[in-house]
């Protein structure tokens, strides 16, 4: 149930509606961040060495490539398909509350959990205590607890990159040692999840061409943490109709699974997929 009065619920309410994949149900006051079960805290998978819930976490993606490719991943790619199992949803927990409403939730890693297996879910399912959130002046949820107005649209879009910052970087540092990444790297596969997660929505939403505005505003480079620009530049589908793509800041290290199948946006892909492709696979 969302939490009467919340600034966010509707935003939720909407996003199940267009990707009922992810589930976000928001504590009421005074209720415990799940924990345990089927269910990880955001803080425990921080702690990374320094706590089991990252390797529990962790086993479900060594499984599951196992599963589907009937290889073994090495520890870092192992790492990385986790990562972004977790990220991609977690950024849209403050992405879209902007994009709907002009509004930016701040969630500490102590403030979210998630749980991927549940059931029917292909995503899994996130529990979040609302916390403070920034809007602009005349919205009406500005009268809310914990209503922070800022004067306008780039205090907002400043607001919407702290968030995710505040929330990702004590994950990142945990995920880091077992990625072999550090700092640049990282913040290049997080700006990924930001700019892919809201296009993703902002098309089942019918709004793809608004929300490649907004993220290029959002993200438009040179705004540290992150790393590199939203970038979106025009494109040919593949029926000949026109469309919009980008490069990845980050690799995804599919290739690492199926050298054959490099992705065309990889920033791996200079001098032409194909080209790399082969090398890569020689090298394998």
């Amino acid at each position: 149930m969302a939490v009467p009065g919340s600034a966010v619920a509707d935003a939720y309410a909407r996003l199940a509606e267009v990707f009922p994949a992810l589930a976000v149900t928001e504590l009421a006051a005074g209720e415990e961040t799940p924990r345990g079960g089927a269910w990880v805290a955001a803080d425990a998978l921080a702690e990374g060495d320094g706590g089991s819930a990252l390797d529990a976490f962790l086993s479900w993606d060594e499984s599951q490539i196992l599963r589907d490719y009937g290889q073994r991943a090495r520890p870092d790619v192992v790492a990385s398909f986790g990562l972004h199992r977790y990220a991609w949803p977690a950024c849209l927990l403050i992405t879209v509350p902007w994009f709907l409403h002009r509004r930016v939730p701040r969630y500490p890693v102590t403030h979210v959990s998630f749980d991927r297996t549940a059931a029917g879910l292909a995503v899994g399912r996130m529990a979040v205590r609302p916390d403070t959130f920034a809007c602009l002046p005349g919205d009406p949820a500005a009268s809310l607890p914990g209503a922070r107005v800022v004067p306008h649209e780039e205090a907002l879009r400043a607001e919407v990159r702290t968030a995710v910052a505040e929330h990702l970087e004590p994950v990142l540092t945990g995920f880091g040692p077992r990625m072999r990444r550090r700092g640049r790297a990282l913040w290049g596969m997080a700006t990924d999840e930001v700019v892919e997660s809201l296009r993703y929505i902002g098309q089942l939403l019918g709004e793809e061409e608004r929300a490649l505005r907004e993220l290029e505003l959002l993200l438009p480079g040179a705004t540290k943490p992150y790393v590199g620009a939203a970038g979106f530049r025009r494109a040919t589908g593949p029926e000949g109709e026109p469309t919009h793509t980008r490069d990845r800041i980050s690799c995804c290290m599919f290739y690492t699974l199926r050298p054959e199948d490099i992705c065309a946006t990889c920033p791996r892909t200079c001098g032409g997929a194909k080209a790399v492709t082969r090398q890569l696979a020689r090298a394998s």
